[in-house]
């Protein structure tokens, strides 16, 4: 298992469109299990509506954990991620 701790740099935090983006590229590692730590809870990444329900706002820091095939490729590419804020 690897993990980083990032912070979620998006103004608006993770919201619809970032968690479904987030949750896609997780999807494409099936052998890989993805978990996000934040706010004193441990979210899914494959499920978009548990990365909303998290409350992930702009500022709030993440640990990303990865375990499986790839776990460091992924953890890299999800780090990549948090820190182009997903494209917005």
């Amino acid at each position: 298992m690897v993990s980083k701790k990032v912070t979620v740099v998006n103004e608006q935090g993770l919201h619809m469109r970032p968690a479904g983006i987030l949750a896609k590229a997780v999807k494409a590692h099936p052998d890989c299990e993805v978990t996000l730590n934040a706010n004193g809870k441990t979210i899914k990444a494959k499920a978009p509506m548990q990365i909303m329900s998290a409350g992930l706002k702009q500022g709030c820091e993440v640990e990303i954990q990865c375990s499986g095939t790839d776990e460091q490729t992924v953890l890299d590419e999800i780090a990549e991620m948090f820190a182009n804020g997903f494209g917005e």
